[in-house]
């Protein structure tokens, strides 16, 4: 039985498997993200080439520890020590950012890395100052060797400005809000039709010596896949986010990654002899849209601590072509609730998880800010976190195709080769009637009135 996975970051996350004797064949993209602070191992992080073509790079985990005691040096500063509730002023950062900007070009690391936050937990308005904040946990931070921001305690991401500015912008003032941000990666339907083709020719006459030469004609039939982003510009390193996400996801998903923890892969669930020689299996990623609340005047939001879905779907494919079956795969169900049930340790060991989640939180905060006309009210038309032409954050070369990766497993007399993977996220679907919760306690509010915009000094956009 042949699997083929293939993984959508989008509206469809996609895998297809197909029937072969004797052997288990397993395709899939892969992808690094490089992990919470560990220096055992090889830091991961991905590389996109002048072509687009998104690979797999590893770095000296060395350089990261050199960095860490450099910065754990430096936690008698403010700014490098822990806080339970860090808060920033957008309007505040926006006019600092301005200035460095105009005067040198390029921004300093407390302003890239938000001042360390590793979360945004509360969306808070201030009528009084048009002060918009957004609030969250923090701690030092440093720069590791795939440039991205992590706390020197927790190893967890900050985050970014960069991150945030995509967000608003999708959910800019006086602007559409944005329906989807979602990513896919999709095998082409000739690379579907000849990788058939090839299964076709070679059927019956595979042994177990042969799961090599498979593996390496299933990759060169199937051929580089196509990545698509909505939603937001393919050329952020918040698509780089969602892209990687899924990426690993599916090396997970058919055994060519592990994750740091006890957990069966849908490979190691699969019983070859239960899937059709054409099915497919879609997978994607959302949040969870519950566990939001706003004061009842609309003028403090806070996302509460939630968990991200992996969601799985069933598909043939024929001639190149997928279609919805709507069966029931046993092991593609059992390998999505036990990855949705363990990503928050999933997301404390593996750092690619934690971004993703805190993007999906940073999105629903930017939809509320637009959906509550914060804009209108602070009379903030966000001048330059806005503009590309002044604060550039479609610096990244756009991945457009990623190599499809291959694993061979034999179970028993069957080859399987799976592919697949997605992500989505709506998030205006968390600020619903059905899945918001008006906080009648008051809670949002004394939370808001005790993190106030008060005493600051002139150049100040964050306080304890």
């Amino acid at each position: 039985m042949t699997r083929l996975f293939r993984f959508v970051l989008a509206a469809v996350a996609v895998s297809a498997c197909c029937l072969f004797s004797p052997a288990t064949v397993l395709a899939q993209n892969g992808g690094g993200g490089g992990d919470t602070i560990n220096f055992a191992q090889p830091i991961a992080g991905i590389d996109v080439d002048a072509t687009g073509v998104l690979k797999v790079r590893q770095f000296d985990p060395r350089v990261a520890k050199e960095r860490l005691m450099a910065a754990r040096q430096q936690r008698d500063n403010q700014l490098m020590s822990a806080s339970k509730l860090r808060k920033v002023s957008l309007q505040r950062l926006e006019a600092v950012a301005k200035e460095q900007l105009a005067a040198g070009g390029t921004l300093s690391d407390d302003l890239k890395a938000l001042a360390g936050l590793t979360a945004i937990h509360y969306v808070f308005y201030y009528p009084e100052t048009h002060d918009i904040v957004v609030a969250g946990p923090a701690e030092g931070f440093v720069n590791d060797p795939t440039e991205r921001f992590v706390g020197i305690e927790s190893g967890r991401p900050t985050v970014l400005l960069e991150d945030l500015a995509t967000a608003l912008r999708a959910y800019a003032p006086e602007q559409p809000a944005t329906g989807v941000i979602s990513v896919s990666i999709d095998p082409t339907e000739e690379g579907l039709q000849r990788m058939q083709q090839f299964l076709a020719s070679v059927r019956g006459r595979v042994q177990p010596n042969d799961a090599a030469r498979l593996a390496s004609g299933l990759k060169n039939n199937l051929g580089l896949q196509t990545v698509s982003i909505r939603g937001i510009p393919t050329d952020t390193h918040f698509a780089r986010v969602l892209v990687e996400a899924d990426y690993r996801m599916k090396l997970i998903g058919i055994g060519l990654e592990r994750l740091p923890m006890r957990f069966q892969s849908y490979v190691d669930r699969a019983n070859p002899a239960s899937v059709a020689a054409n099915a497919m299996e879609r997978w994607y990623f959302q949040p969870r849209y519950d566990g939001i609340s706003v004061s009842e005047d609309g003028l403090a939001m806070k996302i509460n601590e939630r968990g991200v879905e992996l969601v799985g779907a069933n598909e043939r494919v024929a001639g190149g072509k997928r279609t919805v079956t709507g069966r029931v795969n046993k092991a593609s169900q059992a390998f999505c609730k036990d990855f949705t049930d363990k990503f928050p340790q999933i997301a404390e060991q593996v750092r690619i998880y934690a971004e993703l989640r805190q993007l999906m939180d940073v999105s629903i905060a930017a939809a509320y800010i637009q959906e509550q006309d914060f804009y209108g009210q602070a009379d903030w038309t966000m001048p330059v976190l806005g503009n590309e032409a002044a604060y550039q954050i479609q610096t990244y070369t756009a991945p457009e195709q990623v190599e499809t990766a291959v694993n061979a497993v034999w179970r028993g007399n069957t080859l399987m080769t799976p592919l697949g993977g997605g992500v989505q996220m709506q998030p205006r679907k968390a600020l619903s009637p059905k899945t918001l919760v008006v906080d009648r306690d008051g809670q949002n509010n004394q939370v808001k009135q005790s993190a106030g915009p008060a005493n600051l000094e002139d150049g100040q956009w964050w306080w304890d």
